[in-house]
């Protein structure tokens, strides 16, 4: 990985679009830490907790929500409008002919997710001002503030957004993803700060932290095996003679990944299971809200068994709704296509959807021990592990799918890189 960082850099073009990535890094931390006026900062600090749903969003933004600065909401909204364009498009028929139009259907979808994204970051805009101004983190309460707070959240969003496609068109690799990916990496420094102040003050045993570190970079080599981890089915395609050539006769074979809906199962259900402990956290005295505080804190045998069913339910979800069995099946008979031992059509969907199933079923079951090893892990040596399985999907798989990419840039220049 090494040397095609290296051999990347030695190329002009390839140096030039790293180096606007990082200068676009440096603009996302240095908006980071730009506060949103008006905001009583200390009060706000007690209300950001790891168990509630504003811990999450803090993750993801990298430390900018808990200043409550301009990227404080991050690049959420805009992953909820793309989710939700997603979902849209295979239900409603409109937008499902508009996707398969190629390029410029292409774009008219991204122009409503970018609409998308100002509406919803708006409304989340909106019920952030009316929290804290009901939590009394406000300065001074009023019209004029709430506005102030709006326009600068759902504009802060909009920055990102932009910038997440100017990394995208000129730089290297996705942009939302690596504004993601940037947030987290940024914590890592404080987190290992707190660690070893932790181990100075004999807080925490040394032997626990050297634990931690080996088991770490084992789950990191197991979730780059997941992540790139794959079931191919073997395609083969009759010659066809058209006038005086050839076509057809070669093998090939169709990639269903082990993890074929990513991180977001486990953005989904930590939403929803945490949304409840965030709601009770308003109302502390309340005999229902001490309940589910109790029970949804995040330590709890409830949590952890409904927070793996529903990743569970969340990854066949998912993959259900972006892999159609069906639509491979009839793409496979249209160009003459099909799997030795099956016949084209209804019995090679059958067997693909089978064959997915085992997969998908697999790779929930990774996801769901992913997202549990912080808890399992914070039992056991007593750290508080603050980087979570979610956050630790998002930087391998941004790190891999941008290592593939400067990879094949290399490639075209006939270098040799990592990827053998």
């Amino acid at each position: 990985m090494l040397q095609t960082l290296v051999s990347a850099w030695k190329v002009p073009d390839l140096r030039k679009k790293i180096l606007f990535t990082m200068v676009m890094f440096l603009i996302f931390r240095l908006g980071a830490h730009v506060p949103v006026p008006g905001i009583d900062v200390e009060q706000l600090g007690r209300l950001m907790q790891e168990g509630t749903l504003f811990g999450f969003f803090d993750i993801i933004s990298g430390g900018a929500f808990k200043r409550f600065t301009v990227f404080a909401m991050g690049i959420m909204p805009y992953i909820n409008a793309s989710i939700i364009m997603q979902l849209l498009t295979v239900v409603i028929p409109a937008l499902e002919k508009l996707a398969k139009e190629g390029e410029e259907g292409r774009k008219k979808i991204v122009q409503f997710t970018r609409y998308g994204t100002v509406v919803l970051g708006a409304v989340q805009a909106i019920g952030m001002a009316l929290f804290l101004g009901r939590s009394g983190v406000l300065a001074s309460p009023g019209i004029g503030s709430y506005t102030v707070i709006v326009i600068t959240l759902t504009a802060g969003t909009a920055f990102l957004m932009w910038l997440g496609e100017l990394i995208t068109e000129r730089g290297i690799g996705n942009g939302i993803s690596l504004i993601i990916f940037a947030g987290i990496v940024a914590r890592l420094p404080v987190g290992a700060y707190n660690l070893y102040q932790y181990i100075t003050a004999q807080t925490v045993n040394i032997f626990a932290a050297l634990f931690f570190g080996v088991f770490a970079v084992l789950i990191i080599a197991g979730v780059v095996a997941i992540q790139e981890g794959q079931r191919r089915i073997p395609v083969q395609y009759a010659k066809r003679v058209v006038g005086r050539r050839v076509y057809g006769g070669q093998s090939t074979h169709i990639p269903l990944k082990v993890n074929q809906a990513g991180v977001i199962p486990v953005i989904f259900a930590m939403s929803i299971l945490l949304f409840p402990s965030t709601i009770a956290a308003w109302f502390p005295a309340n005999p229902v809200a001490v309940w589910v505080t109790r029970h949804f804190n995040g330590t709890s045998i409830t949590y952890m068994v409904l927070y793996a069913l529903l990743i569970v339910f969340f990854t066949y979800f998912y993959t259900a709704v972006t892999f159609n069995p069906a639509d491979v099946a009839d793409n496979m008979k249209k160009y003459g296509g099909f799997i030795p031992g099956y016949r084209p059509g209804r019995p090679t969907a059958e067997y693909i959807e089978r064959v997915l199933s085992r997969v998908t079923l697999a790779g929930a079951v990774f996801l769901a021990f992913i997202a549990l090893l912080p808890l399992i892990l914070s039992a056991i040596t007593g750290l508080n592990v603050g980087f979570g399985g979610t956050g630790l999907l998002i930087v391998v798989s941004v790190a891999l799918e941008t290592m593939k990419q400067l990879e094949s840039q290399l490639l075209m220049r006939h270098y040799q890189g990592f990827m053998k």
